[in-house]
């Protein structure tokens, strides 16, 4: 950016409060040059130590207190001081505007030109593994110049807001829909609780390939499993063929179901694989802000299989003994954030406690590792097998926590599961009569019953 926009951000910091109140949060110091940069350091120090503007005599009082500044610097920063003094008529939401922009491209400048010296070895400290983050850091510059809701004058807004249609996505399951009020709204995270091999991905796999359908744009970040097998997975779903299949598949008629497949649908699926325990936050941004750039693409929903493989971009710098309530409850909140960041609904899963594995009737406390996870989260399940359901080919959903709707109601219910196809559906109601909502399933079934719920692991 040309130096006018410099000087002018600097005239504005001392002309109108207001402006300076919004973005003062945002500058940094390394983001002017020269005798710009000193003004800024003075400007900024000044109104933290004395809580308003200064004056051009009271800041060339304290530019002439300031010992740090040379002779030279101080010649350069005086001649400057009445043009920077000089009263600026602009618009103040245009100027915030620039402004962002400007921050942008200053601190993706500065950016690239650290991890060139890295690159060249010219940093001492950080190493070429450290660049990802810092760009990462650089790309997600942004100003929030929101500075709170009146309960007086934004009333109306409030009213607009609770009449809203809200946009959600839906289910193709009904008692997911009941539950959740229509559908995943953006700006969540969304939680299903299983042990190995119950369904967490399977459950995953469903709901993106039915986003996809829906026009959806959907991207699944797998650490589990490999790209091809989670798109496999996807393959056996919408594809309609049993998994163990797919491979006897000839090629002419795969790809006549693939294309069929797109002209169903104008939405794109993007599977992208990351090493176990290896990527956070910092890599997801990266990635969406890279996808938007080579691709256009802007998911709807964000899948993260799973949660607990994930690594903290706050927790990994801190080095030492991390408890591991700390650590997942900082996952937790940071893909919530992410989630709130690009908008869009979250869906993730978590194991089990070794005690929870074998638990018919599983809560909260059988969540791994932390409940500093139940607590973050917007909505969070349990799903639930044993053999009698495996073989009547259901398995059963049990509420944990609902930010969305009253957890009480549906609190059990069960769906259909086609593992063989990857797929889940919805049940006939009298299949429902397996659970009773909020009383374990054998507390109301003659007696011998409750043979048929031994063995449940989730």
């Amino acid at each position: 950016m040309s130096e006018n926009l410099n000087k002018t951000i600097l005239r504005s910091l001392l002309t109108n409060e207001d402006y300076l109140r919004q973005v003062v949060p945002f500058l940094k110091p390394v983001y002017f040059e020269g005798s710009l940069k000193v003004i800024f350091r003075q400007v900024a120090g000044f109104v933290e130590k004395h809580n308003t503007l200064p004056t051009l005599e009271a800041f060339r009082i304290d530019l002439e207190q300031n010992e740090k500044i040379s002779d030279d610097m101080f010649t350069e920063v005086s001649a400057l001081l009445p043009e920077i003094f000089a009263p600026v008529d602009i618009d103040k939401d245009f100027l915030i505007e620039k402004t962002e922009k400007w921050c942008q491209e200053r601190a993706l400048h500065i950016a690239i030109m650290e991890s060139i010296n890295i690159l060249d070895g010219k940093h001492e400290k950080m190493t070429k593994n450290a660049i990802p983050d810092i760009l990462s850091e650089a790309l997600g510059v942004a100003f929030d110049v929101n500075i709170g809701h009146d309960y007086i004058d934004n009333a109306e807004d409030r009213f607009d807001f609770y009449n809203r249609v809200e946009e959600k996505l839906p289910f193709d399951i009904d008692n997911f829909n009941k539950i959740t009020k229509g559908g995943l709204p953006d700006k969540t995270l969304n939680i299903a609780l299983a042990g190995t091999g119950v369904g967490k991905s399977l459950f995953m796999c469903h709901v993106g390939a039915n986003a996809l359908l829906q026009g959806k744009n959907v991207l699944y970040i797998t650490m589990e499993m490999a790209e091809e097998r989670i798109a496999e997975r996807i393959d056996a779903n919408l594809l309609d063929i049993p998994i163990d299949q797919l491979d006897k598949l000839p090629k002419t008629m795969f790809s006549e179901k693939i294309n069929g497949l797109a002209k169903k649908t104008v939405g794109k699926l993007i599977v992208k694989e990351y090493p176990t325990g290896s990527a956070h936050v910092g890599h997801f941004r990266a990635l969406l802000k890279e996808l938007k750039l080579k691709r256009s693409f802007i998911p709807d929903i964000i899948f993260i299989d799973y949660l607990n493989i994930c690594s903290s971009s706050r927790m990994k710098s801190m080095g030492g003994a991390i408890n591991s309530y700390t650590y997942i409850k900082a996952i937790a909140e940071e893909l919530r954030g992410l989630a709130v960041e690009f908008n869009v609904p979250v869906m993730s899963a978590t194991q089990t406690t070794r005690s929870g594995y074998g638990n018919s009737d599983p809560g909260l406390e059988d969540t791994s590792e932390s409940f500093g996870l139940p607590a973050t989260a917007d909505l969070m399940f349990a799903l639930v097998s044993n053999e009698e359901l495996e073989q009547s080919g259901q398995i059963m959903v049990k509420q944990l926590k609902n930010r969305y709707n009253d957890p009480s109601k549906y609190k059990r219910f069960v769906v259909g599961i086609d593992r063989s196809k990857m797929r889940l559906y919805d049940v006939d109601p009298q299949d429902q009569n397996l659970v009773d909502d909020g009383i374990p399933v054998f507390d109301k079934t003659p007696a011998g019953a409750e043979d048929k719920f031994k063995g449940f692991k989730i």
